[in-house]
């Protein structure tokens, strides 16, 4: 009995590995895989697009059905392009700051709590865009809260598989990163780190 969107239980996957890029890599190449997944979603409408307006031949009886399910609706579109340029920065700017904060340890705790706020931001902008106009206040917090907790819970059931492959990411890569420089602008593109930024060695040492 409870209402959730399809991609409240795809998405947190993006928190997941945002996580992982941020933690190993530093905000700066999160932020350019932000936006490279960003291209590839509106490459991929783009491309549906096409697909249901090209001609069909008279054979093909299930086109209509076959339209109807690449067939977007603006609203929940733009919902979601709003909402993940919005939470997944934050995300990947929340699991940076903590870094630092905690001297690197706790990575289990920054993640969840990363995902708790990025989460929320999330789930609010993505349903007042996308349903506001149809559904009512009532419905429409609980289907925040549900789409949020979804969220939360898988972020939780993946902890084990991406702490794991955080510290084995830095072990095989040699990497750990921290953001104590850092120009959290969304917008750029820069992924210059100094060798300073990374406490790996001075880690281990």
């Amino acid at each position: 009995h409870i209402a959730l969107s399809p991609g409240s239980l795809v998405f947190p996957l993006t928190f997941l590995l945002s996580d992982i890029i941020t933690e190993v890599y530093g905000y700066k190449h999160a932020r350019k895989a932000i936006w490279a997944a960003f291209l590839f979603n509106i490459i991929f409408i783009g491309f549906g697009q096409i697909v249901i307006h090209m001609p069909s031949p008279s054979f093909a009886v299930d086109n209509a059905n076959f339209d109807k399910l690449l067939t977007m609706n603006i609203f929940v579109v733009l919902g979601s392009f709003v909402s993940y340029l919005t939470s997944e920065p934050i995300n990947s700017l929340i699991v940076a700051k903590l870094k630092i904060a905690c001297k690197g340890e706790l990575i289990g705790i920054r993640f969840v709590l990363s995902t708790v706020i990025a989460a929320a931001v999330d789930s609010v902008l993505f349903t007042l865009i996308a349903f506001g106009r149809t559904y009512q206040t009532h419905a429409l917090l609980m289907l925040m809260l549900s789409i949020w907790g979804a969220k939360v819970i898988i972020e939780i059931i993946g902890l084990p598989v991406s702490i794991r492959l955080a510290k084995w990411l830095k072990k095989k890569e040699k990497l750990d990163i921290y953001d104590f420089n850092t120009n959290f602008n969304p917008i750029s593109l820069n992924s210059q780190y100094s060798t300073e930024a990374n406490l790996f060695n001075k880690e281990k040492g």
